[in-house]
């Protein structure tokens, strides 16, 4: 099984910075992508930020809101991944959620192919 470990959430004031962390754990052959979703009350979950692996070209991929002021990053050898957010908006006030493309043990093949979901991590933009 496949477990997905987020932190890093807290409160944040308007403006400031904060960094989420999201580690992968268990019979993991290899991390195909991972990204970061969020959910604020009453909405519906949506994409944040996306980063493929360094096999697949370390591609990354933004919401318009967040370009300029979010990066995310993976590193492949501790199967994490990081949203490190800057310049934070009081609307940014979300449950912020790390998902996962990977291919389980033994072999990278559909048959082990698996989408996970981390449980989130509460993020509150307030003054």
């Amino acid at each position: 099984q496949v477990q997905l470990v987020e932190s890093g959430g807290g409160l944040v004031q308007p403006g400031g910075s904060l960094k989420l962390s999201c580690t992968v754990s268990g019979s993991i052959f290899v991390i195909s992508a991972m990204g970061w979703y969020r959910q604020a009350p009453g909405k519906q979950r949506e994409l944040v930020a996306g980063v493929t692996s360094v096999f697949s070209g370390g591609n990354t991929n933004y919401a318009d809101s967040v370009k300029g002021r979010f990066t995310i990053s993976i590193d492949n050898a501790k199967n994490t991944a990081y949203l490190e957010m800057n310049n934070h908006k009081a609307e940014e006030t979300a449950v912020y959620y790390c998902h996962a493309h990977l291919f389980g043990v033994p072999t990278p093949t559909p048959d082990f192919e698996d989408y996970s979901w981390g449980q989130g991590t509460q993020v509150t933009v307030s003054s």
